[in-house]
């Protein structure tokens, strides 16, 4: 069975940095594209990053390029997303999400998914 666990969401004022964990087991961890998305009322899903699992490249959605980082830990089964700079416009639940063939650009339609930590950053 394919669980992910997110943590580290919280409340931070802008300008300020958070780092979001996924704990994942249930799948071969080097062998999935592992993706973070968030979800807001208003703008729905959007990518946020995501991770590659032929050769760990990333890419990043324009809004928190240069901003936010996406890594992994094989030996934890862990993949984290360093969130720096934040801005009010990056509130919102956090999701990790994977798939053994879709690719990164498919994140939102990623077939496995976790609950969700939520994002809120105050003005």
């Amino acid at each position: 069975e394919v669980r992910l666990v997110e943590s580290g969401g919280g409340l931070v004022q802008a300008g300020g940095s958070l780092r979001l964990s996924c704990t994942t087991s249930g799948f071969e961890f080097d062998d999935w594209n592992i993706a973070w998305v968030r979800q807001t009322p208003g703008k729905g899903r959007e990518r946020v990053s995501c991770i590659r699992r032929s050769d760990a490249s990333t890419d990043y959605a324009d809004p928190v390029k240069g901003r936010f980082t996406i890594s992994r830990d094989s030996a934890k089964k862990t993949v984290y997303l360093e969130m720096n700079g934040l801005t009010p416009e990056d509130t919102a639940v956090y999701i990790c999400t994977v798939d053994p063939k879709r690719p990164c650009w498919a994140a939102r339609e990623f077939g496995f998914k976790g609950q969700g930590t939520q994002v809120t950053v105050s003005s």
